[in-house]
C-alpha cells in the first residue's frame, strides 16, 4: 500500500472571480489515484462564501488528477463542488455545460509578478523605461522573475500538463505561459491546476501573482487569456466559407462572450495596446488589434487550422470562456 498526499483543489464562492482553495488528503491505496477511485471529501463552505454556518458542509468531487511534481508521493486533484445532496453547487460552473471532446483549446495565460504592491522590477517611485524592449527580452534590464517562471514551467511539465511555451511579455514583470488541452473541461481543469502551481511557487519567492486584466493604468499593456480554439472540422476540412460562418456566429453573441470573459475587462479592451474596444467586434488575418485573430498559418494552409479569441481577460474563468465558445459554435454548425 502507498501513502499518497492528494491535494484537493477547488474554486470558492467569491465574486466577481473565484479564488483557488486546496487542502491535503492522505490516501492509503494500492492503486494509481483517478477521479473514479478517489473519495469525495467535505469542507467548510461557510469559510469560502459557499454555505451558511448552520449548514456548512460542501462536497468535493474529484474530476481531474495529475502528479504533483513538487511533492513526494503527491497528486493534484481538481474538484467540482457539490451540495450535500450531490447536486452541483451554484458556484460550480464546470457542471453547467456539456463538453465537446473534438474541441482543442490553447490558452495564453498572461500574469504579472507583483512585489510590495507593484510589478516586479518597477521602482518604488515612478516607472521603468517605457514598454518596447521587454517582450521576449533577455538580460537584467529587460526581464525579471525568470527563476520563478522556470520553476513553474518545470513543475507543470513534470506534472504532465501540456505547457507548450513561456515568454516574457510586453510590460516589465509580465509573463505568459501557453497550455494546450483537448476537450473544454479537461483544458480548463489543466489551466486551473497550472494557475494553482503558479500561486504555490510564488509563495517561496515572496511575491504575488496578479491576474487583473489592467494591473497598471496608463500606457501599459493589460493581461489577457487569449484562447485559441479549433474543432476537427476546422483542423481537417475548414474552408473560408466555414470559418466566416464561425466568425459571424461569434459576432452575433459578442455581448454574451464579453459577459463571460472576466471582470474589469473594459479597462483592458480599449482599442489600444493590442486590443479591440470592448463594445466592438472585429476579426482579421494576423490582426492583434482585433477581437478574433485569424492566424496567417490558417489562411496559408487553405483555411484549415484554428482561431484566436483575444477578448478573455487574464482573470477569466476558463470554464465560462469555453462554455461560451461551445454555446456559440455548436455541433450542428460543425456538421454543416
Amino acid at each position: 500500500m502507498s501513502i499518497l498526499k492528494c491535494e484537493y483543489i477547488w474554486l470558492d464562492g467569491y465574486k466577481p472571480e473565484p479564488n483557488l482553495r486546496s487542502k491535503t488528503k492522505i490516501v492509503i491505496t494500492d492503486e494509481i489515484p483517478t477521479p473514479e477511485n478517489l473519495p469525495l471529501w467535505s469542507y467548510d463552505g461557510s469559510s469560502t462564501m459557499q454555505a451558511e454556518g448552520s449548514s456548512s458542509d460542501c462536497i468535493l468531487k474529484p474530476v481531474r488528477v495529475v502528479k504533483d511534481a513538487g511533492r513526494e508521493d503527491g497528486y493534484l486533484v481538481m474538484c467540482e463542488v457539490l451540495n450535500p445532496d450531490g447536486t452541483p453547487h451554484l458556484t460550480n460552473k464546470r457542471a453547467t455545460y456539456e463538453d465537446q471532446a473534438d474541441y482543442w483549446f490553447g490558452f495564453e495565460q498572461e500574469y504579472v509578478i507583483m512585489k510590495d504592491g507593484r510589478p516586479l522590477g518597477f521602482p518604488k517611485d515612478g516607472y521603468p523605461a517605457p514598454q518596447g524592449e521587454y517582450y521576449c527580452g533577455v538580460g537584467h534590464e529587460a526581464v525579471i522573475g525568470r527563476e520563478l517562471v522556470e520553476e513553474h514551467l518545470n513543475l507543470c511539465l513534470k506534472s504532465g500538463l501540456r505547457i507548450t511555451g513561456v515568454n516574457a511579455e510586453v510590460m516589465l514583470g509580465q509573463w505568459e505561459f501557453q497550455l494546450l488541452g483537448i476537450g473544454a473541461k479537461a483544458a480548463s481543469d489543466d489551466l486551473w491546476i497550472a494557475r494553482y502551481l503558479l500561486q504555490r511557487v510564488s509563495e517561496s519567492h515572496g511575491v504575488t501573482i496578479d491576474l487583473h486584466p489592467k494591473p497598471v493604468k496608463g500606457d501599459w499593456n493589460g493581461s489577457g487569456m487569449h484562447t485559441n480554439f479549433s474543432n476537427e472540422h476546422m483542423r481537417t476540412v475548414g474552408g473560408k466559407e466555414y470559418f466566416e460562418g464561425l466568425l459571424k456566429a461569434l459576432e452575433n453573441r459578442h455581448e454574451a462572450h464579453i459577459a463571460a470573459y472576466g471582470a474589469h475587462n473594459h479597462e483592458r479592451l480599449t482599442g489600444l495596446h493590442e486590443t479591440q474596444a470592448i463594445d466592438t467586434f472585429s476579426y482579421g488575418v494576423s490582426d492583434r488589434g482585433a477581437s478574433i485573430r485569424i492566424p496567417i498559418s490558417t489562411v496559408e494552409d487553405g483555411w484549415v487550422g484554428y482561431l484566436e479569441d483575444r477578448r478573455p481577460g487574464s482573470n477569466a474563468d476558463p470554464y465560462e470562456v469555453t462554455a461560451a465558445l461551445l454555446e456559440t459554435l455548436p455541433t450542428p454548425i460543425i456538421a454543416a
